[in-house]
């Protein structure tokens, strides 16, 4: 289905692209097999409209002209959907370069390498990669999650998805009915946030703790989708990046460097423990759990049940 629709929106806008005249409803009908197909007018009607604004939102400029006799013809002009010239500087050329090498996941690297070779092939200078020789560190982004890919895809088609999902506090994991959003990536973590249909309210999840495959639904998203800033702002606190209060920790010695980073304060205590304390917000407990025994939550109390219990969970299972 995916194939058919993709060949129709290219016949469709090829016809578009190549007529020097308005094309009317019926001009196009005759022209794409796929719309000579169609078992009624009403189908058609619908089908054209759905591809129009299909096209309409990748990008394509279509313009509605009426002619003398009242009819409405379409056509989409080649100046109009033309991109101008790129221009890229040697320095501009290899920081696209950089940005091109974060990606790890092969699905990603491919299309980045591949949009490299157009640029090149436009005309972008071929520049010497300065941080491929000098530099000791390489930025990466890795994706190990299975689910990363059909939500990635997900999120591009406004496709509602159900995955199962164990909380870091559940042996079980529990079915989600989710309208994904965006993916988010923090401190290593791949992050999805959307709207839980269950629930009722937007939420986010760790990949990670996606068992299972990721399952596409049909229909259309029931919740508005909030702009990129809010979401990101949401992922980071429900993450643990929007701090309310500090909590104080025990941390082993030459260990837990991402907390000590982190840390507003450190105090050397002498017997191979550090004191520290550090910013509270939601998601701490979850990221305490993972350096294990290194750490030792003091206070607050909440937090240090939170983690016990997040750490029992573990041991169960």
């Amino acid at each position: 289905m995916a194939i058919a629709k993709a060949e129709r929106l290219m016949n469709l806008a090829l016809c578009l692209l190549g007529t020097r005249r308005p094309l009317s409803k019926r001009e196009l009908r005759g022209s794409i097999e796929a719309y000579l197909e169609a078992g009624s007018d009403d189908s058609f009607n619908r089908m054209f409209e759905r591809d129009k604004d299909d096209l309409r939102e990748l990008g394509l400029v279509i313009e509605t002209v009426e002619n003398l006799d009242g009819d409405t013809g379409y056509l989409a002009r080649r100046d109009s959907n033309r991109l101008p010239p790129i221009t890229l500087d040697a320095e501009e050329a290899a920081a696209l370069g950089l940005a091109a090498k974060v990606w790890q996941q092969a699905r990603l690297a491919g299309a980045a390498s591949g949009a490299l070779q157009k640029l090149r092939a436009a005309g972008m200078p071929e520049a010497e990669d300065a941080y491929e020789v000098h530099s000791a560190l390489e930025p990466r982004i890795p994706v190990h999650e299975a689910a990363f890919e059909p939500l990635m895809l997900a999120c591009r088609d406004r496709r509602p998805v159900t995955f199962d999902y164990r909380k870091a506090n559940s042996a079980a994991p529990v079915q989600r009915q989710v309208e994904p959003w965006t993916l988010e990536c923090w401190r290593g973590h791949w992050y999805l946030a959307g709207w839980d249909r269950a629930r009722g309210a937007e939420r986010v999840f760790r990949l990670s703790r996606i068992t299972g495959k990721v399952r596409s639904r049909a229909g259309a998203f029931t919740a508005e989708v909030p702009d990129v800033v809010t979401v990101r702002e949401t992922v980071e606190s429900w993450a643990g990046e929007t701090a309310t209060r500090t909590a104080r920790i025990r941390l082993r010695a030459g260990a837990g460097y991402p907390l000590r980073s982190r840390a507003i304060s450190v105090k050397e205590r002498g017997d191979g423990w550090d004191e520290l304390e550090i910013p509270y917000g939601h998601g701490l407990d979850a990221w305490l759990v993972e350096f294990g025994p290194d750490v030792v939550v003091e206070e607050p109390a909440d937090l240090r049940a939170d983690v016990v219990d997040r750490l029992r969970a573990v041991a169960k299972d």
